[in-house]
Order: structure tokens, then C-alpha cells, then sequence
């Protein structure tokens, strides 16, 4: 049985836009549920309009929207809201990313889902979630890796506060509502009926900095900007080659020593300043300027092979292009190649086989007709509705 086989036969209802609440529907899509994307007339979901684009294609939304159909309805007429309950009366699931309160408002909350179908699982995506000191805010990833004091840990020291490139507080909020439906939806396996889970960008944000979190209270110490450096062990940083850079990870005691012999600087790892790894944590400054001396000589891959031949974990600094580019990715099939011209090629889901493309993103109400007919609405309601999403 393939990972795209596992969730045959499940119907979820996406009401959700930008990074988050799409990424983890698309998790549940690669696993084989059939995703009903529902966005709102005119532009639908925000990320088609988030350059960069090709042919019209927003990459953001081509990234995090594969295997999913796409339904277009107006939410805000009571006719649109009927048809999208009458859709949940079917559902295993229905997910959203409306600020809190707003699908309550608009008469598609947890409550109205939950009377129309009780074996439904509900998830709530949100910045902050819908109750505590910031219930409500509005927020996208870079407000919370600032507010979690992520971005004050990044960067090099005595620098302005840098965000981390990747959404990194979006996409983990996806993979942790899609674990939250799976083990919901494992639970009404239990009891025959669904709940109200949510996902939420700050918890997710805090939940990466768990380490860091756990670390301050046992030292006291509030942690800053290290550069590429590690505060648990060193050296555990970039170096500067003579051609570029590496990224050298000697976390033990036993790999410094093999370090220490392969860039010819044996007495390094009997300086009573660097015998473990506290030690060497504490004198980082001194560390990094004898190894750097060493490293610097060396062109970057001679510098790679050298330290890979005494089995230290050490790489080149690729830049994306070299990164995808690069035998690693290839192997491990990172990049899902298109299958067709002005397409964009995907990146694979780190799940088994679950990386496979079935469906490519879908156009804006691609899917509507056949969505609304396969539910059992008329000709004429079909036609009805269609109207008040073009008018």
C-alpha cells in the first residue's frame, strides 16, 4: 500500500489561504484525502497573487496546493454559506484559517459544522489562536519569530535582528494541524464523533525553540545571535575557505580530536582550553580563529574531502541553485520535475512515496461544477451559484 493510499476516501473542505492552512491540507492530499479547496470569488486564495509568478503561477501557491480541487463560492451570500454546510454534511474534515471569531460570524464555525455533521473533525489555523493575551491579532511568520524571540537569536552578533528565510513558523504550523486532524480524526475511530483542534503559528514557533527555551532556565542566560554558531558545542560553525565556505560540525569530543589531526593542528585538542565540549563552548573566540587559520588555506572542496576522509561531518555552503542541483537532492528526489510546459516543478513531501503529483495545483474554481454535481446539487443550483461568484 503506497502513502498516497492512505487516506482514500477521506473529504476535506479547505477554507484557508497563504502558507499555513494550505500546507497542511496538501499533507493530508499527498496521503491521498480529496481536498475541496473553497476560495472566494474574484482572486480566491491570497497567495495566487504573491509573486513570483510564471505564466500567471504563483509560486507560493504552486508550492503548498498540489492534489487538491478547486471550489469557488461566496460565502458572504446565504446561498453560498447553505451550499458549503451542505458540502460539510459529507466531510471527515473541514479546516480554516480565518481570524478567530470571523467563521463563527459568518455562520461556518465549529458549531454550525458540528449540527450539520458530528463525525466531522474542525481545525482552526491562526497567528495567535482564539483565546489569551493576544486572541485575535492578526500575524504572519516574520511578526512571530520576532515575537517568540526567534529572530533575536538570529543573525551575527551585535547585527540587527534577521528573520530566518524559510516560513518556517507557517509550514510547521501545517505539518502540526495536519498531525492534529490525524490523531482527531483517530479518535473518532473511538468515539464515533469529531472535535475542534486548532494550529497556531506562535505555539509553533515556540515549539522550535524548545531547546533554547529549556536551556535559558537552566543557566539563566537569555541567548543572542551566534552566526552559524551553536551554543551546545563548537566547533559547530561555518569557516571561510579560501574559495568560499564550509559548514564544519565537530560535535563531540571525539570528532574535534580527528579535526584537530586532519587540519594538522594536533595540539589543539590537548589545549586545556578546548578539552571538552563546554570548554570549547566557552572559549568559541579562539576556537574559531585557530581552526579558521587552518581551513582558510584550503580551497572548499579540497577542504571537504580532506575533513570527509576523517569522517568529520563537514559541507559546502551551496546557494539554492547548487543545493537542488546537487547529487544529494537528486537521490533523495527532491525535486518532483513538470510534467508539462509552464509548469512548475514541486518539492516532494519528506513522506515515503507521498511525494508523488497527481493533481497539479488547481486553476481558481477549476473544480466547481464537478464538485457541486458529485455532491448531488441540481443543474439549476449549480448554474445559481456559479452566477454569484461572477457577478
Amino acid at each position: 500500500m503506497s502513502s498516497a493510499d492512505t487516506f482514500t476516501g477521506l473529504r476535506v473542505l479547505e477554507l484557508t489561504t497563504t502558507i499555513a492552512g494550505p500546507y497542511s491540507a496538501m499533507i493530508l492530499a499527498s496521503l491521498g484525502a480529496d481536498v475541496i479547496k473553497v476560495e472566494r470569488p474574484g482572486g480566491g486564495d491570497d497567495a495566487r497573487g504573491m509573486p513570483p509568478h510564471q505564466a500567471s503561477e504563483s509560486a507560493v501557491f504552486h508550492a503548498v496546493n498540489r492534489n487538491k480541487r478547486s471550489l469557488v463560492l461566496d460565502l458572504k451570500d446565504p446561498v453560498g454559506r447553505e451550499a458549503f454546510l451542505r458540502l460539510a454534511e459529507t466531510a471527515d474534515v473541514v479546516v480554516q484559517s480565518y481570524r478567530p471569531g470571523a467563521a463563527d460570524k459568518l455562520g461556518l464555525g465549529y458549531a454550525e459544522v458540528h449540527a450539520r455533521n458530528r463525525r466531522a473533525v474542525y481545525c482552526s489555523v491562526s497567528a495567535f489562536g482564539a483565546s489569551g493575551a493576544a486572541a485575535g491579532l492578526p500575524g504572519y511568520d516574520p511578526l512571530i519569530q520576532a515575537v517568540t524571540g526567534m529572530m533575536s537569536m538570529t543573525g551575527e552578533p551585535g547585527g540587527a535582528p534577521v528573520r530566518i528565510a524559510p516560513s518556517l513558523t507557517d509550514l510547521t504550523t501545517g505539518m502540526w494541524a495536519a498531525i492534529a486532524i490525524i490523531a482527531a480524526l483517530r479518535r473518532r475511530d473511538v468515539t464515533g464523533t469529531g472535535e475542534h483542534v486548532e494550529a497556531t503559528l506562535v505555539d509553533s514557533g515556540f515549539a522550535l525553540l524548545c531547546h533554547q527555551i529549556v536551556g535559558m532556565y537552566a543557566t539563566g542566560i537569555i541567548p543572542g545571535p551566534l552566526g552559524s554558531a551553536s551554543p551546545i558545542t563548537a566547533p559547530y560553525e561555518c569557516f571561510e575557505t579560501s574559495d568560499g565556505w564550509v559548514m564544519i560540525a565537530a560535535g563531540n569530543d571525539g570528532l574535534f580530536t580527528r579535526l584537530c589531526t586532519a587540519l594538522d593542528v594536533p595540539r589543539l585538542a590537548g589545549d586545556e582550553r578546548f578539552v571538552d565540549s563546554a570548554a570549547r563552548v566557552r572559549n568559541r573566540v579562539a576556537l574559531h580563529a585557530a581552526v579558521q587559520e587552518r581551513v582558510g588555506v584550503y580551497a572548499t572542496a579540497a577542504c571537504v574531502q580532506r575533513l570527509r576522509e576523517a569522517k568529520i561531518p563537514v559541507g559546502p555552503v551551496h546557494d539554492l541553485r547548487e543545493a537542488v542541483e546537487h547529487p544529494v537532492a537528486a537521490d533523495r528526489g527532491t525535486v518532483v520535475a513538470a510534467l508539462g510546459p509552464h509548469v512548475l516543478p514541486m518539492v516532494r513531501l519528506p513522506i515515503d512515496d507521498a511525494g508523488t503529483v497527481n493533481v497539479y495545483p488547481p486553476r481558481l474554481g477549476q473544480h466547481s461544477g464537478e464538485i457541486l454535481r458529485e455532491a448531488g446539487f441540481t443543474e439549476e443550483e449549480i448554474t445559481h451559484l456559479l452566477a454569484l461568484t461572477t457577478t
